[in-house]
């Protein structure tokens, strides 16, 4: 629009002047107050848990013509902005002497769900004690797929949440769960629930939260506007109302701004229904030329050599994998991580 009001000769102020007199747009104090009332009834029925970027979508679907400067001053106005409590604190018990796995997820681009699940745990106060919750999240959708809560900071827990995970979507083999150093995640029983399931594990590196972002951001919104707002009576008063937060609200309702401001649920009903085998593009991994991360996990194969040359770029190494083309909802990372590569 500055583009053509440049070329055209004129201000951008006096072409709108002109198209509300064109259309007989006049913003009259019905039509404010009309406005603020559906603002003020949008942060009501949220729990002032949205910002004025999410509330402006929201007016934007009712079928309000407003934009984001105009919503922020009136909330400003009326005090409705978003309360914000907390600060973030490690808690990932990451020193032992488990296997780790190097990150594949950060150099995946993904096409489909069930690509790539990341997971992680926070605390949650209560009056008398502390509990906590783990979480698994598909990154394409961002969709809660799993969620414990529990007393006690165990495998129990993330095993709980992954089990829930893995009964909801029934993954096929290939997908690609992240997640930090923590003991909960390298112990046996979990790798080996995941190896079970044919899926492909990647850790964080060591000290680095950005790693898991997905998951962190999804904590930090849990955090803001559940927990944080909240005061839990005791345990089942928590799972309650969590719960209550993660599945009908958050992964039903709550707009989510990486997904054009859908709801996950919203947003995969939307996704087209998987093609035939072999048709569609599955996720693809390019890697740095770091050795530890083309280590062989299984047995090597003889009979598949790569149908992608190596990428010598500054970039890095990549490729797409050795198999054909898999569903939409399938990864090759499984089959990527079971060949060696030679570097000359």
């Amino acid at each position: 629009m500055e583009r053509m009001c440049r070329l055209a000769r004129v201000s951008r102020a006096g072409f709108y002047r002109w198209l509300e007199k064109l259309h007989g747009v006049q913003r009259d104090a019905q039509m404010e107050t009309k406005l603020r009332s559906a603002m003020q009834q949008i942060i009501t029925q949220h729990r002032r848990r949205y910002g004025y970027r999410r509330v402006t979508a929201e007016l934007q679907h009712q079928g309000f013509q407003v934009n984001g400067k105009r919503v922020l001053r009136m909330m400003q106005e009326d005090n409705l902005l978003v309360l914000r409590q907390r600060k973030f604190v490690v808690t990932t018990q990451a020193r032992h002497g488990l296997k780790v796995y190097p990150n594949l997820a950060r150099r995946m681009e993904l096409t489909g769900i069930n690509q790539l699940w990341v997971a992680d745990i926070t605390y949650v106060r209560l009056l008398t004690e502390f509990i906590y919750l783990a979480v698994v999240l598909d990154v394409f959708s961002r969709k809660v797929v799993g969620w414990a809560l529990g007393r006690n900071l165990t495998r129990e827990l993330t095993l709980a949440a992954l089990q829930l995970a893995l009964a909801r979507r029934q993954p096929p083999p290939g997908l690609v769960h992240h997640s930090d150093r923590g003991v909960q995640y390298a112990c046996s029983d979990y790798v080996q629930l995941l190896q079970q399931h044919q899926a492909v594990m990647s850790m964080s590196r060591a000290g680095n939260p950005y790693d898991n972002a997905f998951c962190e951001s999804l904590i930090k919104t849990l955090k803001q506007e559940e927990i944080d707002l909240s005061q839990y009576r005791d345990f089942d008063h928590a799972l309650t109302n969590i719960g209550s937060f993660i599945e009908d609200y958050y992964n039903r309702y709550r707009l989510h701004s990486a997904l054009g401001y859908h709801s996950p649920e919203e947003f995969e009903r939307a996704l087209p229904a998987a093609p035939a085998f072999g048709v569609c593009r599955a996720a693809s991994m390019s890697f740095l030329g770091h050795g530890e991360i083309y280590q062989c996990y299984g047995e090597q194969s003889q009979d598949c050599s790569p149908t992608h040359s190596l990428d010598e770029s500054p970039a890095g190494y990549s490729w797409a994998g050795c198999s054909p083309a898999e569903p939409a909802c399938a990864s090759p990372a499984a089959e990527i991580i079971q060949r060696r590569v030679p570097f000359e």
